[in-house]
Parts: structure tokens; C-alpha cells; sequence
């Protein structure tokens, strides 16, 4: 009887989790839909009707750009995540190279690398691999090292480390950032977190962690984060190496 209890317990406490996760989804796309349409909206009013100059127009562009941007990006995180909601979504394992996942960032993030002036290592066995679903994988990672990006001060460094043992690996991005004061840790995949901009002033989505923690459930992983305030952050993802 205990174990049934405990059975759907578990069960309640998942679809609780899932509803909260829609719900909040929802409530940000609506947000930030209406707060980008609203502003266009205005300005293009603005111009008709003669209330703002074209230099204070032209201004205002950089800003509309932003906001279209993280706009676009929140769309594109939940289309990421309505795949693996609806038909029989099923994750493909394969092996993957860690060395391979470092090259593949290092080239992504080039440019962003560049004008931050930051250096991106990798430390580990150059011949380590990881058994899992690459989509998934990918957009884990990638949403990690945005976000190890985006709060790097200039001229710093990030790595990327993997440390195995017989049975998992650990998939480490480590920055020396702004890194964050330990009261919002154990808020940071909820919806409750409040937004940092970026040390060059980039805006958060608000929605990309909580997809990583669906994502990583999926791979039968963990993720844990350690972070302090001017020191930086490290985010280490545990995975299996084989499969089972």
C-alpha cells in the first residue's frame, strides 16, 4: 500500500510540475507578446501622428530590436520544448564526442567570444563521450554556455570540463561572471527568478532554464548549479556514459 501511495504521489507531484511549467510558459508568452506589440504599436502611432521626432524614432530601433529578439528566442525555446510534448517523443541515444561538443560551441559562439574578448578551454580527456539524445544535449549545453556568455565581464575566461567514472559523465560550463547571491538558487528553474541583464547589458528570456530542466528529466539526467556573487557560476550536467 505504501509503495502505491508513494507511486501516485509522485505522479501528483509530476503533473503538478507540468501544469505549473504551461501555465508559466503561457503567462510568459502572452507577457512578452503583448509588451513587444504594445511598443511597436505606440511608436508607429508616435510617427503618424507627429509626437516624436525621426532622431528620437531612429533611437528607439536598437531597443524594439532587442525586444524582438528575445521575443523570438522565447518562440523558438517553446517550439524546442512543444516537440518533445506531443506524438511519441522518444530520445535516440548515440555517442557523443565531449571534444566534439567543444568545437561545435567554440565555432558557434566565435563572435560573441570575440567581442567580449573571452578565451573558451576545454579541460578533460579529449576522448571522453557521452551516451544520449544530441538535440537534447545540444540545447542543454548551448542554454548553459548563453547564459556563461552573457554574464562573463570581458577579458575572462569559460571552460568546458568533463570528468567521467564508470558509469557517468559530467559535463561542467565554468565562468568567472557576476555569478549570482545563493538565495535565488534554489528559485532559478521556477518562475520566480528575477531577470539579470548581461554584463554588456544582454536581457534574459526568463523561459530557457526551465526548459533545460524538462530537457534534462528527459535524458535521465541532473543538473546542478554552484554560483556566488563576482565569482561566477558553474553549471555541471550528469549523464550516463552508456546505454542501459
Amino acid at each position: 500500500m505504501n509503495d502505491l501511495s508513494n507511486e501516485l504521489q509522485l505522479k501528483i507531484e509530476r503533473l503538478e510540475n507540468e501544469i505549473s511549467f504551461k501555465n508559466g510558459l503561457i503567462s510568459i508568452l502572452s507577457h512578452d507578446s503583448k509588451e513587444m506589440f504594445g511598443n511597436f504599436l505606440w511608436l508607429i502611432e508616435a510617427v503618424e501622428e507627429k509626437t516624436i521626432s525621426e532622431e528620437d524614432f531612429f533611437k528607439l530601433l536598437p531597443q524594439l530590436k532587442c525586444d524582438a529578439q528575445k521575443n523570438l528566442q522565447t518562440i523558438q525555446d517553446s517550439t524546442s520544448w512543444l516537440k518533445t510534448q506531443y506524438g511519441e517523443f522518444k530520445i535516440k541515444p548515440e555517442k557523443i564526442m565531449v571534444m566534439d561538443l567543444f568545437h561545435h560551441f567554440k565555432e558557434k559562439y566565435a563572435l560573441q567570444l570575440k567581442e567580449k574578448n573571452i578565451k573558451f578551454h576545454f579541460k578533460g580527456d579529449p576522448n571522453a563521450f557521452v551516451t544520449t539524445d544530441r538535440l537534447l544535449l545540444q540545447y542543454v549545453l548551448d542554454k548553459i554556455l548563453n547564459n556563461a556568455v552573457k554574464y562573463s565581464f570581458p577579458g575572462n575566461d569559460i571552460h568546458l570540463q568533463e570528468v567521467t567514472d564508470d558509469h557517468q559523465v559530467i559535463i561542467s560550463v565554468i565562468d568567472f561572471g557576476t555569478g549570482m547571491n545563493e538565495k535565488y538558487l534554489p528559485e532559478i528553474f521556477t518562475y520566480g527568478t528575477p531577470l539579470f541583464l548581461g554584463t554588456a547589458g544582454e536581457k534574459g528570456v526568463g523561459l530557457s532554464l526551465k526548459i533545460v530542466k524538462n530537457f534534462v528529466s528527459l535524458m535521465h539526467g541532473n543538473i546542478q548549479i554552484v554560483s556566488a556573487e563576482n565569482k561566477g557560476t558553474t553549471v555541471s550536467l550528469v549523464v550516463r556514459k552508456f546505454i542501459e
